[in-house]
């Protein structure tokens, strides 16, 4: 379909919008085919799954600071998992094994990209909808459904997936190994599977509508850069996610059916099994080869939203801008090739170590272009410091602090002293989860006028910020110490080793913390609710921004758009851009919308 047919296929189905039939409550907020609403959606249930995994990491946080200690709550929430209170071992390692699959895969990848790449993609692109709005529906059910599964397994009898998050085999591949390796990791595969399917719709949507339905005059080098970053994400999505694919599939043959791909000679008391010839260390590389990649589909979303809201709230255009594209596409290709550097410790030949090393330490630079050039664009920036400004400022602060870890991590020799310890949880916590969930709230806040027609509460926000950045380095800025002392993830309790006694005061300062953190949590969810039914309505453009979804109006209609599609003239950063008089562009106003064509002897500006 050329270009211009796209348009006017496009056009015509806005006009059919125009006299459809009455929307149920059903076809209107369920079963939804409208991206807006299906963001909605997205939001909503990564927030609920947000609030489940934050909710167990407190939990195996308070047992990890008091090991054996009878807590009233453990007993509330965990039954006959807990005793009189008393945390059992087993259930210590199912609750960090969900904690991680739910932050990674339901919160940062399905919550964050979902919720973004579909609120923004057609909004600030100029199309009607996305190029399918039935798989755009499919896509987001299958990740409700998946959810779900996610959830139940928590039910089992037998205890949930309990193999860490990163469900090596043969812990995972034996259901007679431990309690959460029956039924719960079954379940745990079978989420992960619909995840899969859910996570490839909805990616290859982004990718065919990002190249098929941009407005006239909107050429890819005037792009906000959130849409390169969504863009580039689905096609990472779309290489990386089906190796997942292939390994949980394979787990299930093993488990199941009798194959051995990764087991050979196992013996369970005393009794040699079956099997031959498979090896765990494959399983290792189909896991870390989308592993790695999904890293960077949690975090460069989170990068361009605050590509765009620093921009926005710097008064600045953003710096470098072209530069910025390319550290994306950079990151993209290299996430790929650099999945050895989990595996330094499984054996490997130390010259692959070594070109690991080399790869991995490569996406340092297009990474330090991107910390740079944000820096750049607030320096001597008009800053407007509202919570989304302040959640993309810490975003850079987190990318940065956790990023110089991975260093260290990234290099073979140094990898095997800290290998499996807390400053590896300490490294992944902050670059990946932290950053990517001040990118999640940073997008809240910013176009939650957009979603809701409402404002946020300023003040609450602030509070929000506040108490979570001071707590989220309290936690995991201390967890490097640990780490560096040697102590290993994963331990329900450390009271067999003497050498770590000295380190259980740290544990009750970060567990502390952590505690706090999670109640500040409560401020956003009570902000996020309140402001939807009782906050101040939205004007059209509250951040006074230059993409084309704040020229759409306030109240949701089908389309976007209620007359034709806006054509683009510009890019999207041409903040306080003045002519040569030394005036705006725009008389008393900082701004100029992509909408506005080029004045006389005007330059475009796209570095």
């Amino acid at each position: 379909m050329s270009a211009t047919a796209a348009h006017a296929h496009a056009e015509d189905h806005a006009h059919d919008h125009g006299h459809h039939h009455k929307e149920t409550f059903v076809t209107k907020y369920i079963f939804s085919q409208d991206h807006k609403m299906i963001s909605k959606q997205y939001l909503i249930t990564g927030l609920i799954m947000g609030f489940i995994g934050i909710a167990m990491s407190l939990l195996f946080r308070m047992q990890i600071a008091w090991p054996g200690e009878s807590f009233p709550v453990f007993e509330a929430l965990l039954g006959k998992w807990a005793p009189d209170g008393v945390m059992d071992p087993n259930i210590y390692l199912a609750l960090v094994t969900i904690h991680g699959t739910i932050m990674v895969f339901f919160v940062l990848t399905a919550g964050l990209s979902g919720t973004f790449s579909n609120l923004l993609i057609p909004l600030q692109i100029g199309a009607r909808d996305m190029a399918s709005g039935f798989l755009n529906m499919v896509s987001y059910w299958l990740f409700f459904l998946s959810s779900a599964i996610m959830v139940l397994s928590l039910f089992v009898e037998a205890g949930p997936a309990a193999a860490g998050w990163t469900i090596y085999p043969p812990l995972s591949a034996l259901p007679q190994a431990q309690g959460g390796s029956g039924a719960g990791m079954t379940l745990w595969l079978v989420s992960m599977a619909i995840f899969i399917a859910s996570s490839l719709l909805g990616s290859l949507n982004y990718i065919v509508t990002v190249l098929n339905l941009r407005t006239k005059g909107m050429s890819m080098t005037r792009l906000p850069l959130t849409i390169w970053a969504f863009f580039i994400t689905a096609i990472i999505g779309v290489v990386s996610f089906p190796v997942l694919l292939s390994a949980a599939l394979l787990l299930i043959m093993d488990r199941s059916f009798g194959t051995s791909f990764f087991l050979s000679d196992i013996f369970i008391q005393g009794e040699a099994l079956h099997y031959q010839g498979g090896s765990p260390v494959l399983y290792e590389h189909l896991f870390w080869f989308l592993g790695h990649p999904e890293v960077y589909i949690v975090l460069l979303p989170a990068l361009g939203i605050t590509s765009e809201v620093i921009a926005t709230n710097a008064r600045k255009p953003i710096f470098g801008y072209r530069a910025m594209v390319a550290s994306i596409l950079a990151i993209a290709f290299l996430s790929t090739i650099v999945w050895g550097h989990h595996m330094f410790v499984s054996g490997m030949n130390p010259f692959l170590g070594s070109v690991f090393t080399f790869t991995t330490l490569l996406i340092a630079i297009p990474s330090a272009v991107k910390a740079f050039n944000y820096i750049t664009t607030l320096w001597k920036g008009n800053l407007q410091f509202n919570p989304a400004m302040l959640f993309s400022i810490g975003l850079v602060s987190t990318f940065i602090t956790g990023g110089l870890t991975g260093i260290i991590l990234g290099d073979s020799a140094l990898d095997i002293n800290v290998h499996d310890t807390y400053f590896v949880v300490a490294h992944f916590h902050l670059v990946m989860g932290i950053s990517a969930l001040y990118g999640l709230f940073a997008g809240v806040y910013h176009w939650f006028p957009k979603m809701f027609g409402k404002m946020m509460n300023k003040n609450l926000g602030y509070a929000h910020f506040w108490i979570t950045a001071v707590c989220a380095y309290g936690v995991f800025f201390p967890m490097h110490f640990v780490g560096m002392a040697g102590l290993p993830r994963r331990y329900y309790t450390n009271t067999n080793f003497p050498m770590f006694d000295d380190l259980s005061d740290i544990q009750v300062v970060m567990t502390t913390f952590a505690l706090i953190a999670g109640a500040a949590q409560m401020i956003f969810i009570f902000n996020f609710i309140k402001s939807i039914f009782y906050g101040q309505k939205a004007p059209q453009n509250p951040w006074n921004s230059n993409t084309l979804e704040w020229t759409t109006p306030v109240e949701h209609i089908h389309g976007n758009w209620p007359g034709e599609i806006p054509h683009v003239h510009r890019w999207a950063y041409d903040y306080s851009k003045t002519n040569e008089n030394g005036e705006y562009v725009i008389p008393g106003q900082d701004f100029v919308p992509q909408t506005l064509p080029l004045q006389e002897n005007e330059e475009e500006l796209n570095h």
